[in-house]
């Protein structure tokens, strides 16, 4: 086989490869451009520009982990989040979402500035700390384990850091009482006080 077949065969095989991974990127370029009109027209009307949320009612969701708002916009479509607030603002919402734009959606949120930490009781703030880098003894485990030591999150584990006290006691309280389909969660702090709840939630606040 001479030098130029060769290479003309090289190139046959390559050349579908190649397109195939173009069409894949403006695909994906194109998921991201209807992603940030979503985000800026339509998300930022309750989660505020790019995600930073100044209502305690809605989550903050700017630099949240990526795989975790995926999970969450899947769970308000399945009905797996049964809470009041999924009902009442995101179930209608949701069922507009097809897979390609929640991970664009998703991707446009994660990459956003992290919000800032807002100051609270100092005493409240000091036994939350404790509570999430320690846990107490055998009945909670350290909230850190799963969230990061500095509450940034991991995978399908959410970020905490900066979140909203009163948002945060509002999903605690919806996991114990089985509104969410988060068995490890509920698991993990089905025996946590709302005084528990409150001093936690103040020191992610903070963070």
């Amino acid at each position: 086989m001479t030098r130029i077949n060769v290479l003309h065969l090289g190139i046959c095989i390559l050349l579908p490869c190649v397109i195939a991974t173009a069409a894949s990127a403006q695909s994906t370029a194109a998921s991201d451009d209807a992603a940030t009109k979503l985000a800026s027209q339509v998300c930022s009307s309750c989660h505020g520009p790019g995600g930073h949320s100044v209502s305690p009612t809605f989550p903050k969701l700017a630099a949240q982990q990526q795989a975790y708002l995926v999970a969450q916009i899947q769970a308000f479509k399945s009905g797996g989040r049964s809470e009041q607030e999924a009902h009442d603002y995101m179930l209608g919402m949701t069922t507009l979402i097809d897979d390609d734009t929640a991970a664009a959606l998703a991707r446009y949120f994660a990459r956003q500035s992290p919000p800032h930490g807002v100051s609270s009781d100092p005493a409240l703030v000091a036994a939350g700390q404790k509570l999430f880098t320690q846990g107490i003894g055998d009945r909670v485990v350290a909230c850190a384990s799963c969230h990061g030591d500095h509450a940034q999150g991991n995978g399908i584990f959410p970020r905490l850091a900066g979140q909203h006290a009163p948002y945060i006691v509002r999903q605690l309280k919806v996991i114990q009482g089985n509104l969410r389909n988060s068995p490890v969660m509920h698991g993990i702090i089905k025996n946590l006080t709302p005084e528990e709840m409150n001093e936690v939630a103040a020191y992610l606040q903070s963070l």
